[in-house]
């Protein structure tokens, strides 16, 4: 098939491209910006585009040359835009995507992928935590899905995957957890709160771009996750994979949580929200946000396990800035 991919030189993008072309896909990117040195294989297409800035002629005739498309971009929940932030987020997940399914639609591709956030998921399975209502960064992704399949009016395959915390490294950029390994390679001791989640290797996040590409369903979303781990487990096996083992004391749930008001209260004095919203993630971070891969991987086909190894990438790129 030809995909494009639309943050392709991303984090995701980038290990997607990887997988479809190992599974004999054409793959071309669609990027705001060169990507620097050799990042992308030579036989992989860049477009230098904005998708919010090409107009409708302008991105049919883009879209007519591919069978498929992924969205791989957008705002992520570390965002502390100008408040109220919900508009911002919805201009980056959900305006984009709900415009790309419907010329997608009229240019007669089979098939768009999303790569979403697993919150939604908890904010099906949890109503009384009001997850998408309290934390603007959640209310996009969810929305994001439920107009994009509105906009498919069943005339085109429309997926998303819901991902965890990724793991992994992509050559010449600093991983996002850099910060999290500077703190764990200082003198400073190590703490966490209760509670756990999903994560998974970037690796299987590609090949499970590749299962839905080629065989998903249309208005799914699909779980895809590898490991379920308790963030004291996980911060000693990252300290591990960063070369230096550490203890972790487990911060009181309350001791968290009055912090994180304190948190707000300076993004208030900014006029600023965070996508998530510090107090109310408390409940989030510290509940155990774990799920059972095994039914999407099934379906999808993709791998399990070198958590690890993606722990390992991890570190040695956030060392190498």
């Amino acid at each position: 098939m030809r995909v494009l991919l639309i943050g392709g030189t991303g984090f995701l993008g980038y290990h997607a491209s990887l997988a479809l072309r190992s599974h004999g896909h054409q793959v071309a990117a669609l990027a705001r910006s060169v990507p620097k040195g050799d990042l992308l294989p030579a036989d992989v297409g860049v477009y230098v585009a904005d998708i919010a800035t090409l107009d409708e002629a302008e991105l049919r005739a883009l879209l007519e040359q591919f069978d498929a498309v992924v969205f791989a971009a957008g705002a992520d929940d570390r965002a502390v835009p100008a408040a109220p932030a919900y508009p911002y987020f919805r201009d980056a997940n959900v305006v984009p995507v709900v415009r790309l399914v419907r010329t997608a639609r009229k240019a007669g591709l089979l098939r768009v992928v999303i790569l979403g956030s697993y919150f939604a998921f908890f904010d099906r399975l949890w109503p009384g935590l009001e997850i998408a209502g309290r934390h603007p960064y959640v209310r996009s992704r969810v929305e994001q899905t439920t107009e994009a399949f509105a906009a498919a009016e069943g005339e085109i395959d429309v997926v998303t995957l819901e991902l965890p915390y990724v793991f992994g490294a992509t050559p010449g950029r600093v991983p996002l957890w850099a910060p999290l390994i500077r703190y764990i390679r200082s003198p400073a001791p190590v703490f966490s709160t209760k509670g756990g989640t999903n994560m998974i290797a970037v690796g299987h996040v590609g090949e499970a771009v590749v299962g839905a590409v080629e065989r998903g369903l249309g208005r799914m979303r699909y779980l895809v996750g590898d490991e379920n781990l308790r963030w004291v487990a996980f911060l000693e096996r990252l300290s591990a994979a960063a070369g230096r083992r550490r203890k972790v004391i487990t911060v009181p749930t309350p001791i968290v949580r009055a912090g994180l008001f304190g948190v707000k209260a300076y993004h208030k004095t900014r006029s600023r929200e965070a996508g998530l919203d510090p107090v109310a993630f408390v409940d989030l971070q510290t509940a155990e946000t774990f799920f059972d891969p095994s039914v999407s991987r099934s379906q999808l086909g993709y791998g399990s396990g070198s958590l690890d190894e993606a722990f390992e990438a991890t570190a040695r790129a956030s060392v190498a800035e």
